[in-house]
């Protein structure tokens, strides 16, 4: 089997895996059925992805929405079970989380296959965009939701409200279609964050993960895990002839052949099929 061919094979598989992970954490069909949420038990557990609370089908919660929440209540505090579940991810598996089970990372990679020219920002440009979701992790979901807050001393979930793109398709857009009276609610915030989800599904289209890239806080948490995660990426540099098909297909643009662990690299293991010799495991 050559390099191509190994290629979608594991882009098959991985696929796959993606969707069924999707399913499992979203798997009450009577929401969708009925436009409700799911109240359950296991509604207080984590899962290891943004995967948006209001979702009909969620069976978990959003460590993003969780950790807003409990920094945004009046006493201010910090989860430390969001936190340590969120750092247990990361050091087990890094940003594989984000490559193999998130299901808007799922939805990027479909929009992206759709046949448009594709397009790569330019490296000065895009390098210094890399640094948002990072800005975004610190402002809006830990500084906003504990300094701005009502005059009962509570917050917003700021990115929720205002970026989230996972919310709105997850659970806003099904909710709306099963309920009237939401509809008849809809509004400015509404609109806006409509036009949030359009300009990233557009930008998927022609452009591989931008929301990962330069707008996830949860991506962003788990980049500082992906050099000493579990699940790591080798380079066997006597094997590598430096031919560069790695970085050729990999959707981050990570530098395999300098960096293979880059805080950047969603381990997805596009790197790995492509490699004509062997270099990579």
């Amino acid at each position: 089997m050559n390099s191509k061919d190994k290629l979608k094979k594991h882009s098959r598989i991985r696929l796959f895996i993606q969707f069924v992970f999707a399913v499992l954490i979203n798997g009450y069909l009577t929401g969708y059925a009925k436009g409700t949420i799911f109240t359950g038990k296991t509604k207080i557990a984590c899962v290891p992805v943004l995967n948006c609370y209001s979702c009909p089908g969620a069976l978990g919660s959003c460590p993003i929405g969780a950790m807003q929440a409990v920094i945004g209540g009046y006493k201010h505090q910090i989860s430390l079970y969001v936190l340590g579940l969120v750092m247990l991810f990361g050091l087990v598996l890094g940003r594989l989380i984000c490559g193999l089970l998130c299901p808007f990372g799922l939805f990027q990679d479909l929009m992206h296959k759709i046949p448009v020219p594709k397009f790569k920002i330019p490296k000065k440009i895009d390098s210094k965009m890399r640094y948002l979701k990072y800005i975004i992790a610190l402002v809006m979901v830990i500084l906003l939701p504990m300094f701005l807050t009502n005059k009962f001393g509570i917050a917003s979930p700021y990115f929720c409200k205002l970026i989230c793109p996972a919310g709105t398709l997850g659970g806003a857009l099904p909710l709306l279609y099963k309920n009237e009276l939401l509809r008849n609610t809809i509004g400015a915030l509404f609109n806006w964050k409509m036009g949030v989800l359009i300009v990233i599904t557009l930008s998927a289209m022609f452009i591989n993960r931008p929301f990962c890239k330069y707008l996830c806080p949860l991506g962003a948490f788990y980049s500082f895990f992906n050099k000493f995660s579990f699940y790591q990426l080798k380079l066997d540099e006597n094997k590598c002839t430096g031919c560069k098909a790695c970085e050729k297909v990999c959707p981050m643009d990570v530098e395999v052949v300098k960096n293979i662990n880059s805080a950047e690299c969603i381990k997805c293991g596009r790197c790995k099929s492509i490699c004509p010799t062997g270099a990579i495991k």
